[in-house]
């Protein structure tokens, strides 16, 4: 630990200029507004950015602008805005949060945000499409809509060299190309092959770099918190990706997490049980939510939103930049599929994450304001309990709705599931020590 309190240039780094560069991409979108040009609306799963960067399009996305007015406490002036406006309760808190930024003319706690100039989206999420035609009524935003083939069922993945992936990468590429051809009309920017190699380079170092940094928590103790610390890398992650700034960053911050593991330095002074996160996290009470497992000795160590929400980056994937158009289709083929196998056909990799992070439990945690990630979580956990005798919790709350979210009753269940893992080690440890 003293190196820790010596070595302060490299421990916390990543935090530091995570926040830093977060800030600098929201007074940029403040200063694009301002001017009156708009940009490009684009969703985490299949956002298209390397694409969109050799038009010179600003990047919105509209997740994280919402998940920042819950994690700044004001999501619900924004929630009741649009349900005064006439939306529904039942819909999707992320949508109604985005609903009232363009009822107020871009007003948001980072900053102003600029009307969409475009909007890119996928069928990754049922909403996506429903939430781009609000903006398409709204603003008058041209929509262009990326049909993703998705894995026919669990286990069914296919890769490159399967005719059966080859047939949709060829489908998705020629999507690709009707995408280009709206962005030259609407910027009057020709395309730049070159341009598309350098921002796919950069996205290439990002992905090596972030799934280095996640094999890295495999270390005990965990070198980073995937649920706090996760959710700033994945900001960077999905705002700069196909840059520079963001590449280095990466880059940097394996470096760090690549010290922190040699010296044996964890995100918590005392690990006591090493956790698994699948949903979305509760942004409301975002900081106190994290506590009432670190105040166990809790860390979460992997995560599915690390996952799904990362664009693609945590499988480390490469793109062949002698082959840009083919192999950014095969990039977004394999990322989407891989995020929507995150929400659908997640307990077998869940099972996997258990050996190799040496998980003590699964915390599920539905949400109501997502039904696309917690439909579904119920059945994942009976299945993931069938067939590994590892400890889990079902937890309810939301991503954006304070009303629905209640800490006394979190904490019940909390405590309990520590109670009960506390049990579990007792108990294999007599077992244990008799066999011994």
């Amino acid at each position: 630990m003293s190196q820790m309190a010596t070595d302060t240039s490299i421990v916390g780094r990543g935090n530091q200029d995570g926040a830093q560069l977060f800030r600098e991409w929201f007074e940029e979108l403040d200063q694009v507004a301002e001017n009156g040009t708009g940009a490009a609306y684009v969703f985490v799963m299949g956002s298209l950015t390397e694409l969109l960067r050799v038009f010179d399009l600003p990047i919105v996305f509209p997740e994280i602008n919402s998940l920042q007015t819950a994690v700044r406490r004001v999501a619900h002036e924004y929630l009741s805005e649009a349900e005064d406006y006439g939306y529904s309760p039942d819909i999707c808190g992320y949508v109604k949060a985005d609903v009232a930024v363009q009822l107020r003319g871009g007003e948001h706690p980072m900053g102003r945000i600029p009307k969409p100039a475009i909007a890119i989206c996928t069928n990754a999420c049922n909403t996506y499409i429903k939430w781009a035609e609000i903006w398409e009524r709204m603003h008058g935003t041209p929509v262009f809509t990326l049909d993703i083939p998705g894995t026919r069922a669990a286990g069914a993945q296919t890769w490159p060299g399967d005719p059966d992936f080859e047939t949709d990468r060829q489908y998705v590429a020629d999507q690709i190309k009707e995408l280009i051809a709206l962005c030259e009309e609407q910027t009057g920017i020709r395309f730049d092959i070159d341009r598309l190699r350098e921002t796919m380079g950069h996205a290439n170092t990002m992905n090596r770099s972030w799934k280095r940094i996640l094999e890295l928590n495999q270390a005990c103790p965990a070198v980073f918190n995937a649920l706090t610390d996760g959710t700033i890398y994945l900001g960077v992650a999905n705002g700069f990706r196909g840059t520079e700034a963001g590449a280095t960053y990466f880059t940097d911050l394996a470096d760090e997490m690549e010290y922190k593991a040699t010296n044996g330095i964890g995100t918590l002074s005392d690990e006591q049980y090493r956790l698994l996160f699948v949903g979305v996290p509760c942004y409301p009470i975002f900081r106190r939510f994290n506590e009432l497992f670190s105040e166990w000795g809790g860390t979460f160590v992997n995560s599915t939103y690390l996952w799904f929400a990362s664009g693609g980056s945590n499988l480390g994937f490469q793109y062949d930049l002698e082959q840009p158009l083919d192999s950014l289709a095969e990039g977004v083929l394999v990322s989407v599929r891989n995020a929507m196998d995150s929400m659908f056909f997640q307990d077998l990799v869940l099972s996997e994450m258990i050996d190799d992070y040496q998980a003590d439990g699964v915390v599920f945690h539905p949400i109501k304001s997502c039904r696309t990630v917690s439909t579904g979580l119920a059945d994942n956990r009976r299945a993931l309990m069938e067939n590994r005798d590892t400890a889990s919790l079902f937890l309810e709350s939301d991503m954006m709705d304070r009303r629905v979210v209640s800490e006394a009753q979190l904490k019940n269940r909390i405590d309990a599931f520590f109670e009960g893992l506390a049990t579990r080690r007792k108990r294999a440890s007599i077992e244990h020590g008799e066999t011994l």
